[in-house]
């Protein structure tokens, strides 16, 4: 489904601040702690790629799951 280098896009929370959440473009990259798997590449850390976190092919389809769950009409300033 998904290949070494592709772009996609994933809804991450921001850690530091509660309750904040951006659409953030991730790179999928070969695991380096898991060789054979893959990994999303994203704010210079590697998170397994599994079905535990929703990944989008294009920056639309990641803004429309935002507006699903965040209810927010306005996208602007969604990318961290």
């Amino acid at each position: 489904m998904f290949q070494p280098g592709q772009i996609v896009y994933v809804i991450i929370r921001n850690p530091h601040v509660q309750g904040v959440a951006n659409v953030q473009e991730a790179a999928v990259v070969m695991n380096p702690h898991s060789p054979g798997d893959l990994a999303l590449f994203i704010y210079e850390t590697y998170y397994p790629l599994n079905d535990e976190i929703a990944v989008y092919e294009s920056a639309s389809e990641a803004e429309a799951a935002y507006y699903d769950a965040f209810g927010f009409s306005d996208v602007e300033g969604l990318y961290g």
